[in-house]
Parts: structure tokens; sequence; C-alpha cells
């Protein structure tokens, strides 16, 4: 037996959530549930995070969770609890399977059957912004090896305890070739350690084309977090429906199971809400605890009654559909056919007895970091990149000196295009440091020039590569 987290959620949430179980413990699910409250009631409490101190310790002690949408209410002052609760409870790898239901939910992709899975703590969602001067906003994109190591493992780990064929690793390392160019890099060298898996990579951008054309070309994907969020919404709707996806939420101590959709007010007590993307969650959940039979028997059962066309009305089609059923009616429809597999969809048949292979993060030697110049970010509101250069250079010193300024990336002295536009933020860039004390000296003297200097980035090599972009255009 084991014991779960249950939120029932908002909107639409507390009837799918109720069908959800109904199934799987008709299923013999072998749970205990500990239901809590979270979301809108708690954030209209007065509480800004939607969730109660006593509900975190529920969710830490139990370490299987499973929610319902919520609603976060509009206007300011309120976190995402799904970005909180991941980042909180560590749960690092976020896996959402996409498969086609043709002929019986409409698509234009029969073949498609591939599973996104999402870096889901850094990237940009690590939501460090600053506005910095009065025209320029900064959003800081945060990578780390640990972060990158982990998801590819579990990537391939996944395709191998599921025998799945190829693992794809989509990035903007053509730009980004620091952030994404390290995600890159450990995708190919965690590869090495699957040679029985197919490997490679995708500019995201034509990758996302690809996917969305001709989705039966991939198997595994793997992705930072941003790209991955709007990847799986993408799949799960050229599938068939956002509607009928879930996802797992997966850490080294804790995992969360969700549907992929939110909590649609407008349909909530009206016994029509799919509960399909809540029961795929719990799917994922049963094959997370170790039953996998009773996940099977669940599964199953769903695509029989998808098959036999008894359909929620999101996805009822006449001509294809036998009958348009509620919430409850669906769920009675699955439960009948517990024991039943389906005739022209593929039945499942999950692994038994197998582990995926997940070792902690070992910290590598750390590298010979050397400094070698440093960005002074600053907030000018002149037009002229040349008038800029003429008073930042003022505050060169020993052989520290002004090497380049850029405006949003571009290099714009020396040798800029007029035609070039400028925001009032600009990086100045200063080579030939010989020591951190240095810095604080160039600032001092930005200072006493009247230079608003908003922000400094140091430049480092490590091991005696650099480890800073170059301007575009430099």
């Amino acid at each position: 037996m084991t014991k779960i987290t249950v939120a029932k959620g908002d909107g639409i949430g507390p009837e799918i959530m109720d069908a959800t179980l109904e199934i799987i413990l008709a299923a013999g699910a072998k749970i205990e549930i500990e239901t809590i409250d979270i979301g809108e009631k708690v954030y209209l409490s007065g509480n800004t995070a939607g969730i109660a101190k006593e509900s975190w310790d529920i969710i830490r002690r139990n370490k299987i969770f499973l929610k319902a949408p919520i609603t976060t209410p509009q206007g300011g002052g309120y976190k995402s609890l799904n970005v909180t609760t991941r980042k909180f409870l560590g749960l690092y790898s976020n896996v959402r399977p996409c498969l086609s239901l043709h002929p019986f939910v409409d698509t234009k992709h029969p073949k498609m059957d591939l599973v996104i899975i999402r870096e889901n703590e850094e990237d940009l969602y690590a939501g460090i912004e600053h506005q910095q001067t009065d025209e320029v906003v900064q959003c800081l994109k945060l990578i780390s090896r640990p972060g990158c190591e982990k998801i590819v493992r579990y990537a391939f780990e996944y395709a191998k305890h599921n025998g799945r064929k190829k693992v794809t690793c989509f990035t903007k390392d053509n730009i980004m070739k620091q952030t994404d160019g390290l995600f890159h890099k450990v995708f190919d060298e965690i590869a090495q350690e699957y040679p029985e898996i197919e490997n490679e990579h995708w500019i995201i951008d034509i990758g996302a084309a690809k996917m969305a054309d001709t989705p039966e070309a991939f198997d595994v994907i793997v992705v930072p977090n941003l790209y991955g969020d709007v990847l799986s919404d993408i799949a799960a709707q050229i599938a068939g429906s956002v509607g009928l996806a879930g996802s797992s939420n997966i850490g080294e101590e804790c995992a969360m199971f969700e549907a992929i959709h939110g909590s649609a007010p407008r349909r909530a007590g009206q016994n029509v809400a799919n509960p399909s993307g809540l029961l795929q969650g719990a799917i994922l959940m049963l094959q997370h605890i170790g039953q996998m039979d009773i996940a099977e028997k669940v599964q199953n059962a769903w695509l029989k009654t998808i098959e036999d066309g008894i359909h929620t009305y999101d996805i009822y089609q006449e001509g294809i559909s036998t009958q348009k059923v509620g919430t409850k009616e669906f769920a009675l429809a699955v439960i009948a056919n517990l024991g039943h597999k389906p005739k022209q969809l593929q039945a499942v048949e999950f692994a038994h007895g197998t582990q995926m292979n997940l070792p902690k993060y070992v910290r590598k030697s750390p590298a010979k970091k050397q400094l070698v110049g440093v960005d002074l970010f600053v907030h000018w509101t002149g037009s002229q990149a040349d008038d800029l250069a003429k008073v930042v250079s003022q505050i060169n010193q020993n052989n520290a000196e002004l090497i380049m300024i850029t405006n949003r990336g571009i290099k714009v002295w020396p040798e800029g295009f007029p035609e070039t536009f400028c925001t009032d933020h600009w990086r100045c860039r200063f080579k030939g440091l010989s020591s951190p004390q240095q810095i604080p000296l160039l600032l001092e003297k930005a200072i006493s020039l009247g230079i608003d200097v908003i922000k400094t980035e140091n430049l480092y090599e490590f091991d005696g590569k650099a480890a800073y972009s170059l301007g575009q255009g430099q």
C-alpha cells in the first residue's frame, strides 16, 4: 500500500479527480489517499503561495503527489504553484507522452507516438528578471551542468527502460553557444554511454517544424525547460487534444503527476469535462510506484473505451463516436472495460521488475579559472556609440581597457553601422585585467565620471578556453 497526496484543485479539478480515483481504485490500485487544499481558495485566503505549510509537510512526507489543475488568480502578487512545486521538491524531469489515437480521435498524424522529456527546474524559468534601464529589462537564462546531466541521463534511461529506440536533443546552440551549448555538449557525452540507442540533435526551430509536420520521425525528445513547455503542448494538441495528455514530474525524492491542461472554470460543475488527461497522469503514477499490472489494466481499459467510441464532448465526432457521455459516465465506461484490451489501438504492456539507473550527480574536478576581463552594462541615453566610447574609455587603467561596446548584443563600437538601432542599454567590454581588484577601481572611476553602471559581468577563461560570448558581429 502506497500513501499518496491528492489535491482536487479548482474548476473542473474536483470532477476529474473523483473520476480518476474511482477508476484506479476499481482497478485495484493499492493506494492510501491523503487530501490537501491548494489553489484558488488558498490564494484568496491571503496566502500568495497558494499552499499552506502543513500541506507542504504532507506532500514531502508521502513523496507521491497526484494534482488536479488549479486556478491562479489574475493580477500581480500570485506565484505559479506549478513552477514552485517543481522547484521546491527538485522535480527535475517532466515527462509527457503524446500518442495518436487515430482514427478514434481526430488527428493529422495517425502514427504519432513520442515522449517529450523536459528539464523542469532552470533555464529562463528561474524567473530572475530585472528592469535595468528605461527601455530594457532582462531575464537570466541559467543552465547548469548538473541540470543537464540529470535530464539527459533520465531521457536515455527512460528510452532504455521503455524499449524506445532513439533520443533527440533540441537546442538553439548556434546562437546561445554557452547555455544551449552546454546542454548539447552534455547530451553528446552521455549518448556515448548508450550505444544501443540512436541519438541526434536538431536546432529547435527546424526541429519543432519537423515535429509538427512529421512527428513519427521522433521517439524520445529531450529539451531545456522553455522549449519543452512549448513543444509538449504542441505535441499533445497535434496528437489529438491537450485534454488527453498527462505528465509526470520526477525528482530524486518526490514525484508529482497531473494533467497538462488548465482548470477550465467555465466547464466546472457541468459533468462534461474529460478526465483523460488526469487519468493519464495517474497511470504514470502507478508505473512510478511499481504497480505496473494496475497501470496496464487501466490504460488498456481507457484505450478500449476510446476505441468503443464512448467520448466526452471535446473529442466527440459524428460518424466516429458512438456515444457522447459526461465525466461520470466516461469513468463508468472505463471501469466496465477493466480487464479488456483494445483491438485496433495498440494494447500496452509496461516493463516489469526493472529499475532505471539514475545515479546522483557527482561534481567534477574544478577547472582552472582565470579572470580576463569585465563587461560593464551602462544606462546611457545618447544614441552614438562613438560618443559613449569617448566617455567610458576615460576609465581605462593599467592594462584594462575598453575594447568593444554592444547594444542588445550587436557590436556598435568600434566600426559600428549607423543603421543599427540602439536602446539606452549598453555593454562596455574591458579586457586585460590582471586582478579582481581592478574591477572596483573601474567602477569607482565610472561613478566619478557620472557613468551609470547598472550591472557587471566578469569574463573568465576555464582551462584556457573563453567562457563568454563574443559580441554579434565581433
